[in-house]
């Protein structure tokens, strides 16, 4: 779902600068730069910074959940999965990746 979440970035979603900055990339053209890097890397297994999956997990949030920014209802096709799965889904990768906000969140700003 998380590599999903970076691609996706480029279909039905339309990221602003302001967005993709609090998702913890620079503009869109760096989200566009890094996304299949890190999409790469979770798919090989290969170790990520706490900012690269921060930055994954806010952008699958954002581009499953959101009508405005991302891909909203139209992510049960461009993921493949209905919203009743999705969200169970993405409840999971939450647990998983946030031991403590405060630690991403201070990660994420830290630019680690």
């Amino acid at each position: 779902m998380l590599r999903w979440g970076l691609l996706d970035w480029g279909g039905p979603a339309n990221p602003t600068d302001n967005i993709v900055r609090a998702m913890g990339f620079e503009s869109v053209v760096g989200l566009h730069r890094e996304k299949r890097r890190i999409a790469d890397m979770i798919s090989t297994g290969q170790p990520l910074t706490v900012r690269d999956w921060t930055r994954a997990l806010i952008a699958t949030e954002i581009v499953w959940a959101s009508a405005v920014y991302g891909s909203g209802s139209d992510s049960q096709y461009t993921f493949g999965r209905p919203d009743v799965k999705a969200i169970d889904l993405l409840r999971s990768l939450q647990d998983k990746l946030t031991t403590s906000r405060a630690v991403s969140l201070a990660a994420l700003e830290a630019g680690e």
